[in-house]
């Protein structure tokens, strides 16, 4: 047998242990998002809301890049005694919801007397999410709120609103989890893509502009105006997208 031919075959034995290495490696990049929980629950004791909001950041481009790197690499082919879904809702349940629930407490981001309820609330309508079989929709739009409890206390931190606001918005995000409204999935849905992900490129620029430029006596809007009405103009985006969507109606197949 020529070198070629054995060259040939080491290739061929190699090429699905690669894939293997290639599904456990997103399998692990998706597990790291528990390290920056870890983190932000450590910014949180130590009080540091900023802190903590940067590190749930930085949970969410983790969360919004695996799946398609899960897709390429075909994980469920090559892994295929791992549940990286499981993996995933697992660190989601975490980093949308717990910490968020556990910032709203710590911080007094509502009237006092109402943080545990308004914790409870957050954990609980999210359950009904993360265990809703039609989370997601034929388009792979979100059906129903869709427990991101991370970016409303972002929105909480950016816009500066009131205890009683943030309650109140507490209260209809968790019942609009029980609504079929549409939520855009960035990464999933087929229409306009490229121009919601140069949107979603735009919000999270500015987002982390604005946090890391805020802190104490600096309110993010004044810091970092530019920033903000980027931010602003993002937010309008998404929301006339999923107003749309949601009125359209029917849904016009997969991804569209």
């Amino acid at each position: 047998m020529s070198g070629t031919e054995f060259e040939g075959e080491s290739k061929a034995e190699a090429a699905p242990k690669a894939r293997v290495a290639a599904a456990w490696a997103v399998h692990a990049f998706t597990a790291s998002g528990v390290v920056t929980a870890l983190l932000a629950i450590a910014a949180l004791i130590a009080g540091d809301l900023r802190l903590a909001l940067l590190w749930l950041g930085a949970a969410l481009i983790i969360d919004g890049v695996d799946g398609p790197m899960a897709r390429k690499v075909n994980v469920s082919r090559y892994a295929p005694r791992f549940d990286g879904a499981v993996l995933d809702l697992v660190i989601d349940y975490l980093t949308y919801t717990v910490i968020p629930a556990l910032l709203i407490y710590r911080f007094g981001l509502v009237p006092a007397g109402w943080e545990i309820p308004a914790a409870a609330w957050i954990m609980l309508t999210s359950l009904y999410c993360f265990g809703n079989r039609d989370m997601k929709t034929g388009d792979l739009y979100f059906s129903g709120f869709p427990a991101v409890w991370n970016v409303v206390v972002l929105y909480f931190y950016v816009l500066e609103t009131g205890p009683w606001a943030n309650l109140a918005a507490i209260l209809v995000l968790g019942i609009l989890t029980f609504v079929p409204f549409k939520y855009v999935h960035p990464f999933r849905v087929r229409m306009w893509r490229p121009l919601t992900l140069a949107v979603t490129a735009i919000w999270a620029l500015s987002t982390f502009w604005l946090v890391a430029a805020g802190g104490p006596g600096r309110p993010p809007m004044e810091t970092a105006p530019l920033a903000f009405w980027g931010f602003l103009a993002a937010s309008l985006y998404f929301l006339g997208l999923c107003v749309w969507r949601t009125a359209k109606g029917a849904e016009a197949g997969p991804g569209a």
